[in-house]
């Protein structure tokens, strides 16, 4: 073990959370989602933990267990369910079509679900919070200007919330840009950035707070030093340890202020 990265929120004592997948109503569909929630019965709020590009992998229930570990309820749908995941995850030849080929309508009403579901579950408080990474950031920006049901946000380097994909401002799939929507935002925001990132390239930041202020919108910016794009993902090289730690910090006190107080 010696040779594994530090990872902040580890869930030291497995018994001390439930997690496992389960069928989630979507409209007219049915679809995949992991659940994560506290062992011990009583009143949480909930999070919907949205995946990166590749899919709804390990890593993204491994955020959920640790959400579950603090406190919370916490549902990550498959968003791929519908239209098939990537063939290889790890061949980014095979994940773009189908990150930049899911519809926005469609990853929002499977939010929307996570989030019914999270306000239903015994117990809960009713106060549901979003995070998302990479192409789940973006749908982190879209849900939180779509949708009523969010109560905070926290957008972690969010790819493309300018445009459709590098050929297109819009299309079919992607009608609106996240960033052109933020007059809508429903509730506080935190939107994440690493400093080496190149998309988002970090002059977004700067946009993004821009936006808010005009808007008048809680929109909280910060960007991170010797990080770049998904610094958080401990199980791929751009892993940083000291500004994942200080990231975990700033979402337990961010999601504490706006869900738990």
């Amino acid at each position: 073990m010696s040779s594994m990265a530090n990872v902040p929120g580890v869930v030291h004592d497995p018994s001390r959370i439930k997690g496992g997948v389960i069928s989630l109503q979507s409209g007219g569909d049915k679809i995949a989602a992991y659940l994560a929630h506290p062992n011990e019965p009583g009143s949480y709020p909930g999070i919907v933990v949205i995946q990166e590009a590749f899919g709804l992998d390990d890593h993204i229930c491994d955020l959920a267990r640790r959400f579950a570990n603090i406190g919370y309820n916490a549902v990550a749908p498959a968003l791929y369910w519908r239209r098939g995941a990537p063939k290889d995850p790890y061949n980014m030849d095979d994940v773009r079509p189908v990150m930049f080929g899911l519809p926005d309508s469609e990853a929002v009403q499977d939010l929307n679900a996570a989030a019914d579901y999270l306000r239903a579950m015994p117990g809960a408080t009713g106060k549901v919070g979003v995070i998302g990474f990479c192409s789940g950031g973006r749908h982190t920006l879209l849900f939180a200007c779509s949708s009523s049901k969010v109560d905070a946000a926290i957008d972690c380097w969010g790819g493309f919330i300018h445009r459709a994909n590098p050929d297109a401002e819009t299309n079919a799939a992607r009608p609106k840009a996240p960033l052109d929507m933020v007059a809508q935002l429903n509730c506080p925001l935190l939107g994440v950035f690493g400093v080496e990132d190149q998309n988002p390239p970090v002059e977004m930041e700067a946009e993004l707070k821009k936006r808010a202020q005009a808007a008048g919108k809680d929109v909280t910016t910060k960007i991170f030093q010797d990080a770049g794009h998904a610094f958080l993902a401990d199980y791929r090289p751009s892993y940083r340890e000291a500004p994942a730690f200080q990231l975990w910090g700033d979402i337990q006190v961010f999601f504490g202020k706006h869900l738990k107080a």
